[in-house]
């Protein structure tokens, strides 16, 4: 098939978040599928993975409009899937200028520039839905649940949300992915690394249910969302299955051959002294630290199950990796590229 026919078939796409962990993948498949593609990035940010000719490279200032829409002036897309934004921080109100106001500069630049979208795709997260209520601590999380934000991280991305739905005649549709792991991944991946040196570490002593998805399957609830979203949907994916605390500590064990393992259960009080301290250090150091307030919140909350049946029944979403099979392939990505 032509290249240059294709691209002119599917249109242009600007993808924010290229550089990270799911928006690198997002930028392989809009060129598998003949996109033309153009990623917003930073002059600071690493293009490791983005390496392909065909990518057109556009430096944005998300914290400024009319900046942005200078810097977008005389190109033309037909989608745009905002990826970008920060899952952890020294200064909490960074959430909100990243995830809540820099969501805010993009829609008002592209407005501004009139721009024809017919999809604006934001990845929000499962953590604008919170704590689900006391009272039925394990029941699936829905869209319709109540949102109860109980991280920072997840009261931006609400906020993002909110103003989304404000916006006149904005074509927009909402992912709200639960835990994202993959090749690329950092955050589990440090879990990888504790086992491969002998140590798991969990918290908590009451059960404790998690949901998984894997990155390639939400490139493709992205895709399907361009396609098939209803405008305003929102619309939570995983993987399909529950399970819980131990599951996938000891999948990635039986990735890295089975290493011997001291297994570390901590009540939540003291997790709850190590992220203080964490915070604290990262405010006088300057440096993010992974030990922090929403690292607290997000590890005590026992209740993750969530119900993906209307991006089933409305996008014709179907997983294509399980636990199992993803675990296996990140570890093999893990140990191939030299990170473990």
């Amino acid at each position: 098939m032509d290249n240059n026919n294709d691209k002119q078939k599917r249109g242009n796409i600007l993808i924010t978040g290229a550089t990270g962990f799911i928006g690198s993948f997002i930028v392989e498949e809009a060129l598998e599928k003949g996109f033309g593609v153009w990623v917003a990035v930073r002059n600071s940010s690493s293009r490791a993975y983005l390496k392909d000719e065909r990518i057109h490279f556009l430096t944005l200032d998300f914290d400024d409009t009319c900046q942005m829409a200078k810097q977008m002036e005389g190109i033309s897309f037909d989608y745009v899937i905002h990826a970008a934004g920060i899952t952890k921080c020294v200064d909490a109100r960074d959430f909100h200028r990243v995830n809540t106001e820099g969501t805010r500069h993009l829609v008002e630049a592209l407005q501004r520039l009139a721009m024809p979208l017919k999809r604006f795709v934001y990845l929000s997260s499962l953590s604008v839905c919170g704590a689900v209520s006391e009272s039925q601590p394990y029941q699936p999380i829905t869209e319709d649940t109540a949102p109860r934000p109980n991280t920072e991280y997840g009261k931006s991305k609400l906020a993002a949300e909110h103003y989304l739905s404000t916006v006149k005649d904005l074509p927009y549709v909402i992912l709200r992915p639960t835990g994202v792991y993959g090749p690329r991944e950092r955050d589990y991946f440090m879990m990888a690394k504790s086992i491969r040196q002998h140590v798991d570490f969990a918290v908590g002593y009451k059960p404790q249910v998690l949901t998984f998805i894997y990155v390639l399957d939400v490139v493709q609830a992205v895709f399907l969302a361009m396609d098939h979203g209803i405008r305003g949907g929102k619309y939570i994916i995983s993987d399909g299955a529950e399970y819980d605390s131990r599951t996938f500590s000891d999948l990635l064990r039986r990735e890295l051959g089975n290493p011997w393992l001291l297994r570390i259960k901590a009540p939540i009080w003291l997790l709850r002294v190590i992220t203080f301290f964490g915070e604290y250090a990262g405010r006088m150091t300057g440096r993010v630290s992974a030990l922090n307030n929403d690292k607290y919140n997000i590890m005590r909350q026992r209740n993750w199950r969530c119900d993906i049946s209307r991006a089933r029944n409305e996008l014709g979403f179907e997983p294509h990796y399980s636990l199992d099979r993803g675990v296996r392939l990140t570890v093999k990505w893990y140990l191939d590229n030299k990170w473990l």
